[in-house]
């Protein structure tokens, strides 16, 4: 999709807060507040806005431990590919799942409370999922940028 530039501003700004008022957005993007709700109900229905969350601070709600899994499958077959993917899909530790090239079939991000919620997740379902060949983990030790901001 190509944006103007006034739309570009709309687009950051929602991004940074998506929670502001329409008076206050239009305010910041010098857009009219009629205009604002206009475009954000065409982004909206274009799919471009998926949703609008809140963001939680992941260690005052239980999830300290921020783990990177590099998964390696059995098979591509697809059993095994839908299979993975529907575990992936029923856990909620598991934060984002990325097919990936290299050594590993997949990169899981995960969190969970410490290690040892980990190691139990881990045991009880990455490695006796019956598609997964191997793990190999990463732990996060400091967090040195992130943000769900698009760059526009």
């Amino acid at each position: 999709m190509k944006f103007s530039d006034p739309e570009i501003a709309l687009l950051r700004e929602i991004q940074r807060d998506s929670a502001a008022s329409l008076a206050d957005i239009a305010s910041r993007v010098g857009m009219a507040q009629s205009t604002v709700w206009r475009k954000l109900q065409e982004f909206e229905k274009a799919g471009l806005i998926r949703a609008r969350v809140a963001l939680l601070d992941p260690a005052k709600a239980g999830a300290k431990l921020c783990v990177f899994a590099q998964v390696t499958l059995d098979s591509h077959a697809e059993e095994a590919v839908a299979g993975f993917a529907r575990m992936v899909a029923s856990h909620p530790e598991i934060m984002e799942c990325h097919a990936v090239s290299g050594s590993a079939d997949y990169i899981v991000k995960i969190r969970v409370a410490d290690v040892e919620a980990y190691e139990a997740f881990m045991t009880a379902h990455l490695l006796r999922n019956p598609h997964v060949r191997g793990v190999v983990s990463s732990f996060s030790l400091r967090q040195l940028k992130h943000t769900t901001a698009l760059p526009l």
